[in-house]
């Protein structure tokens, strides 16, 4: 069943649904899948073979019953590193826990009420710190295009199970950038949502205001028949987010004549663009003119998210440190990063928290002349890998600034972004532009992503 590797979140539900194929069949078609690649590629740090078959069986029992199913029924399905699934040890991409969770995340709870089959957990550098999938636990993660080159991160393990075939679909968090830079490294469709859409927990945040959860996937329509079933809210959530339109309604309908603003110019100073990835937009937007788009050049006028980005940031690491269960285990990058941080108090935390309302509102105003922002989605091409070898805190968040460059203001500000792929470039690596929408506008993100995604077909599965 090796064929299914291009299937996707919806054509291998529907496979499932009408009796093609089982969903055990779709399971060991990616286990055979995983088998293949990821001892090159290290996307899985932990495969739960007999539970993920055990929960295939059950599906397949609940179809032949003819009882109703949901829109995941029978699709296999990864889980980042950060985020509970019961029984495995939520890792944090190091050595920090050693005991397994005793209970799925909410996320995890609402793809297994909806069918989805869940194979295991993916990758990430320790706390998803910087944008590079690579650890002193788990080793280097290698981009299935180019195994020489990073997949980015700090979602590299679950883009690169995605890419590369292992599974439909992934989940990943978004923090700084972090469902975006993978996507664009690996040719996949990531969508950042906007702040507090999908739940956090037991986690009351993720990384405060700057962090979300959401899918890697291949297709548009993939990542908004994910979004559909994770989306909403616990009581215990620090944020929440308006509306509640479907998202697979949006991908499926015209997007209507949209004024798109674009601009390569860094939020980052000092950032300059790969002009493969500058070529990337002008070509975007020229695309969307012949597509019927009102579709200028803008300067957005970026307020600069330093001082609300950099408090959230290490606030957000010593928060996720402080509940493992071997502080004395994590690399020593992650303990240096603690240090450094302890500067940030609840107090400054607090006061980067009203600055993130400060950003956010700067940030908008582009949106009073445009619905949608084009940028890039990444300054450089995906680099090589070992980026994090012996180096510290301070050098990394230097080599992390070219891939968060048009990304990490977004987390502050809480918009929607979206990455969407462009092709293949010469050096035959994905390319892909960011795509910015309005507060609380998925919907038009999803739309015009499937108009793009229709009118420029990207490559599903790397070779």
């Amino acid at each position: 069943m090796s064929d299914l590797a291009p299937a996707g979140v919806a054509e291998t539900a529907r496979l499932i649904r009408d009796g093609e194929i089982t969903a055990v069949d779709a399971l060991q078609a990616t286990l055979a899948r995983i088998e293949a690649r990821n001892d090159e590629l290290n996307a899985f740090t932990n495969v739960l073979v007999d539970e993920a078959l055990a929960e295939a069986e059950a599906r397949d029992i609940r179809l032949g019953g003819g009882a109703d199913v949901g829109p995941l029924h029978g699709v296999p399905i990864a889980i980042k590193e950060e985020i509970d699934v019961a029984g495995a040890v939520t890792t944090f991409g190091g050595r920090g826990n050693s005991t397994p969770a005793t209970a799925d995340a909410e996320v995890v709870t609402r793809l297994r009420q909806a069918g989805a089959v869940i194979v295991g957990k993916t990758a990430m550098p320790e706390f998803g710190a910087f944008p590079f999938t690579e650890s002193d636990a788990y080793g280097v993660t290698r981009n299935p295009w180019d195994p020489g080159r990073t997949p980015g991160g700090s979602s590299g393990g679950t883009a690169v199970a995605v890419a590369s075939g292992m599974v439909p679909a992934g989940i990943g968090g978004d923090g700084g950038g972090s469902i975006r830079i993978p996507s664009a490294s690996c040719g996949l469709f990531g969508l950042k949502p906007q702040r507090g859409r999908v739940t956090t927990a037991p986690h009351p945040h993720l990384w405060w205001a700057l962090g979300t959860v959401g899918p890697l996937t291949h297709t548009v329509l993939d990542s908004a028949l994910v979004y559909d079933v994770i989306r909403g809210n616990v009581d215990s959530d620090l944020y929440r987010a308006g509306g509640d339109a479907s998202f697979v309604d949006a991908a499926g309908r015209a997007p209507g004549r949209l004024r798109i603003g674009w601009s390569v110019t860094s939020a980052a100073l000092g950032v300059k663009p790969d002009p493969v990835h500058v070529q990337a937009v002008e070509d975007t937007a020229r695309l969307l003119a012949d597509l019927g788009h009102d579709v200028r050049a803008v300067d957005p006028r970026y307020p600069d998210p330093t001082a609300a980005f950099v408090p959230q940031f290490f606030a957000g690491i010593r928060s996720e440190a402080a509940i493992v269960e071997h502080y004395d285990r994590l690399e020593r990058r992650t303990r240096e990063t603690c240090r450094l941080g302890s500067w940030v108090t609840p107090r400054v935390r607090d006061w980067a928290l009203g600055q993130t309302e400060k950003v956010s509102a700067k940030a908008n105003r582009v949106f009073e002349d445009v619905d949608v922002l084009l940028t890039p989605a990444i300054a450089h091409r995906p680099a090589r890998v070992g980026r994090l070898d012996g180096i510290g805190t301070v050098r990394a968040s230097l080599r992390a600034m070219p891939p968060i460059a048009y990304a990490a203001l977004w987390n502050v500000a809480g918009n929607p972004a979206a990455s969407v792929p462009c092709g293949l470039a010469d050096d035959g690596l994905p390319v892909a532009v960011q795509l910015v929408g309005r507060t609380d506008d998925e919907a038009t993100l999803f739309s015009l992503s499937a108009q793009l995604e229709q009118a420029r077909p990207w490559p599903l599965v790397a070779p």
